[in-house]
């Protein structure tokens, strides 16, 4: 890992300080603070959970400082840029910039930040699941679209996958912290065991999430958002993105799961 940070040290230096500069505003672009702040929101959270349910809520302040310094916002978002700087040629960083500083594209960002801080409520998440339900079985044009957005960006494998990877890093952090003495290949048997549950639980909440956060888009916003996605540009943002906050969900999964186990087993880090 320490090889790896240094060979992107060292590619990231060798960039030209436009390159950088512009990835600077398609992170404001994107609203990036913000959605770090979201993911560092649902992390407290569900670091909150895993004290109640994996250490019988005795973790107290040393595990609230270890959940806080996990879903540290700087480390993120330099792991997200790192990812759109050696990803994006510049054709695409700039068709990026200017569709999401476009009104539509300014708009789609708002309103999935907003969703998702929304999501966060179990009563509104299942609301929203149940919506897309019925507004997909009454064939509702944006609800069509929706559907339509999720095949052509790949949404729902990709997330299955960030999903069972992230699963597999915190059992692995279980085990190498000794809370388990799962092997590799036992972890791997559970986490295969998991993905149709994964599937259809992922399926509903994106699905219902992004019917609630397009709700206020007009069709034709719509059909540019779906235009821009689905472009070579679009498609290289979005696996960009992808590869970045996969590779943060994998870090902080290895991390929540050691310091569970290290916090179940009385040692100290």
């Amino acid at each position: 890992m320490r090889i790896l940070c240094v060979a992107l040290f060292a590619s990231l230096c060798a960039m030209p300080v436009w390159a950088n500069a512009r990835i600077t505003i398609l992170m404001d672009v994107l609203r990036m603070t913000e959605v770090v702040n979201i993911l560092r929101e649902e992390g407290l959270t569900y670091g909150r959970a895993l004290d109640r349910d994996m250490l019988d809520g005795s973790g107290g302040e040393f595990w609230q400082a270890q959940v806080d310094q996990i879903y540290n916002t700087q480390q993120i978002s330099e792991r997200v840029r790192q990812s759109l700087e050696l990803q994006l040629n510049d054709v695409a960083l700039e068709a990026a910039i200017d569709f999401f500083a476009s009104s539509t594209g300014s708009k789609v960002i708002q309103l999935e930040n907003t969703a998702r801080r929304a999501m966060a409520d179990p009563d509104i998440e299942r609301a929203a699941r149940d919506f897309y339900i019925v507004q997909a079985e009454n064939d509702d044009p944006l609800a069509q679209s929706v559907t339509r957005f999720v095949a052509e960006n790949d949404l729902l494998e990709r997330n299955i996958s960030g999903a069972m990877s992230a699963n597999y890093q915190f059992y692995k952090g279980l085990a190498d912290g000794n809370y388990s003495d799962q092997s590799d290949g036992d972890i791997l048997n559970e986490i295969w065991s998991q993905q149709d549950d994964i599937r259809t639980d992922t399926k509903g909440w994106l699905n219902g999430f992004l019917l609630m956060a397009y709700q206020p888009l007009m069709l034709d916003e719509m059909e540019d958002y779906i235009t821009y996605s689905a472009s070579p540009e679009g498609r290289a943002l979005n696996a960009a993105l992808f590869e970045g906050f996969e590779a943060v969900y994998r870090d902080v999964s290895y991390a929540l799961g050691r310091a569970v186990a290290l916090n179940a087993t009385g040692d100290e880090i």
